[in-house]
């Protein structure tokens, strides 16, 4: 397999695949997850999203990745109690310091003998940083199979959406502060 370089500031850094930094998180669901409805509330699910994506997130740049944004979290069926949930990650797409990392909700029902469900879904975005907070730069992620080459060129897209998004929305603001449409 033939390694990718990036040149950042800190010096060229070999390119990892897909599958090095690739990890599953599994939790049973219990009574202290359900919400009002008495099923698993919607942001336990988004905390193990989360922390699953970080630690692929921190595997792949071999530090400390802080969530950035998340983004199209689905939730495709309930989780109930007793479910074993799996959460499936992996790192999609690099940029200089940004990494976009996919995951996948799984749930086994407890009470069945039927394969695990997918339950839901997200994409969230982390920066590697340094002791001080600074961004720093991370390794290219190498897709290897090509399951790994559509979701980075998926991530791609999302990415040019995030910041054409963020710009519309930032000069939206100063036309609007400068008509004096909005004050402060």
């Amino acid at each position: 397999m033939t390694d990718l370089v990036t040149d950042g500031p800190e010096g060229s850094l070999p390119g990892k695949p897909t599958s090095v930094s690739r990890t599953t998180l599994s939790h049973i669901m219990d009574a202290s997850h359900t919400n009002l409805l008495g099923t698993v509330h919607g942001g336990v699910i988004m905390k193990l999203v989360d922390d699953a994506a970080g630690a692929v997130a921190g595997r792949h740049s071999g530090g400390p990745a802080v969530t950035a944004s998340m983004d199209e979290m689905a939730f495709l069926e309930p989780v109930r109690v007793g479910d074993l949930v799996h959460v499936k990650a992996q790192v999609n797409w690099t940029g200089r310091s940004s990494m976009e990392v996919g995951v996948r909700v799984l749930a086994e029902r407890w009470n069945e003998s039927t394969p695990a469900q997918q339950v839901g879904s997200a994409y969230l975005v982390f920066a590697a940083v340094d002791e001080n907070g600074k961004p720093r730069p991370v390794p290219p992620v190498i897709p290897e199979t090509e399951r790994d080459k559509r979701r980075y060129q998926e991530a791609q897209i999302r990415r040019t959406h995030r910041l054409a998004r963020r710009r519309a929305i930032k000069e939206l603001r100063e036309r609007r502060t400068a008509d004096g449409v909005d004050e402060g």
